[in-house]
């Protein structure tokens, strides 16, 4: 249950004495005198009877009582008068919960999680309300986001205490059935392979259920050990890019009759539901300012598109396309719009490497990954781990398209692709979505 500090102040009484008056309340209940603080209260709801501090405030006190229908009638008000305040939801959840209103309580929660994706008692009562309904997985999935909003080494609030410790065995659970469920699904895959000892797989695995601890945080998914992070790689380790240039101003030309004939297929590359951790995306999710057209996206052709063009996606054809089960191959061509950033950022794993053929390069455009920056050249590729923090920007007034796709990291044997397609393979199918956003 969370207090409300910073609720708009109402018509009928004067904002600052409201929240005075509530925190001498709050002060005199946690010093023991119980009696002054309820008079305090009192007072305080004569006064502003429709502020949403009170409101909160009154709920709180018969959610403490035992009586939560009239908490959550009160919690209901609180909302209408400040529905921008995600404490108010959470309060709200907590008490449909005593209620076992459990729809309307996912329905609260998810308010204060559009509000605030990383507010602590929400992910918490999320993963609660999710084993409540049977779905322990998706809750552990939860409760892992839940517990990455605690500062190292910081002590919980006491309130929340127990439910975070339920909450940490929640998760050290499901790393353990997840650990077994991956082992079941790669045992057949490592028979084929003759059986052998398979010692970077099952490093990656480790650190991937968190047997092991990693010390290399870039990836937003799955790290795989043993592969150097390189910034950018030396053009001669591919030499398959000597094609895709020569075939560059065909690409440019079909990228002109996108852009010229096709722009409803255009689509903001970053496109994240409400209700997830993704602060650094807050300005560009769902924004047709960094937009793609996608080729292949998380394994899936888009037939039209490839229509469209043809000599792109012959091109395309003829690289190491990363191709694993629900993630991948993609590719796309990428518009990023006039005096637009995109921030540092990681990608998903290092099994794969990004390729950028540059097409439409106007001036005052930059690209960094790591402590490497350079310009794009029309029609000169490059390959990087996209895993090392990287950004883009296009400060000119016209925008800036290159084709993007992955290929497999070319470091990773052909035993370790065909592992590692299945690891990703039984993850998505444990969870039920994509694998890179299970965990």
């Amino acid at each position: 249950m969370s207090d409300v500090n910073a609720a708009s102040g109402p018509p009928d009484a004067d904002h600052a004495t409201v929240m005075r008056l509530i925190q001498a309340s709050k002060s005199a209940g946690a010093a023991g005198r119980a009696a002054e603080a309820d008079r305090l209260l009192a007072s305080v709801a004569r006064l502003a009877p429709s502020h949403p501090a009170v409101l909160n405030e009154l709920g709180l006190q018969m959610l403490q009582r035992g009586e939560a229908g009239k908490a959550s009638e009160l919690f209901r008000r609180a909302t209408q008068a400040d529905p921008k305040h995600p404490n108010l939801w959470s309060n709200l959840a907590s008490s449909l919960h005593a209620l076992n209103q459990l729809p309307e309580e996912l329905d609260a929660i998810e308010h204060a999680l559009a509000l605030e994706p990383r507010h602590l008692a929400a992910l918490l009562q999320k993963g609660t309300l999710m084993e409540a309904t049977g779905d322990p997985r998706n809750a552990a999935r939860v409760f892992r986001n839940a517990l990455a909003t605690l500062p190292a080494g910081a002590r919980p609030p006491e309130t929340a205490a127990a439910v975070i410790e339920h909450a940490r065995a929640a998760v050290a659970q499901d790393d353990a059935a997840l650990t077994a469920a991956v082992a079941g699904r790669l045992a057949g895959v490592r028979a084929s392979h003759g059986g052998g000892q398979y010692r970077r797989v099952d490093h990656c695995l480790d650190l991937l259920t968190r047997k092991r601890a990693r010390f290399t945080p870039q990836p937003t998914f799955l790290y795989f050990p043993g592969l150097p992070a390189i910034e950018f790689f030396d053009h001669a380790d591919f030499p398959w890019l000597d094609a895709l240039e020569a075939a560059s101003d065909e690409i440019r030309d079909e990228l002109m009759g996108v852009l010229a004939a096709d722009r409803e297929g255009l689509e903001p590359y970053i496109a994240y539901p409400e209700g997830l951790p993704i602060n650094q995306w807050k300005e560009l999710n769902k924004s047709r300012r960094w937009s793609a057209y996608f080729l292949w996206n998380q394994s899936v052709p888009q037939p039209a598109h490839l229509a469209r063009c043809p000599r792109t996606a012959q091109a395309l054809r003829e690289t190491p396309q990363c191709d694993v089960p629900a993630r991948g191959p993609n590719a796309f061509f990428s518009i990023l719009e006039a005096h637009t950033r995109i921030p540092p950022h990681t990608g998903v794993t290092n099994i794969r490497l990004t390729v950028h053929l540059p097409l439409i390069v106007p001036p005052d455009c930059g690209f960094r990954v790591g402590s490497e920056a350079r310009e794009w050249v029309p029609g000169k590729a490059w390959v990087f781990d996209d895993t090392i923090e990287h950004e883009a920007w296009n400060e000119s007034d016209v925008p800036r398209g290159i084709l993007i796709f992955d290929v497999w990291n070319p470091l990773l044997t052909v035993a370790e692709r065909d592992l590692m397609r299945a690891a990703f393979e039984v993850v998505g199918t444990y969870y039920g979505v994509n694998p890179a956003e299970a965990l």
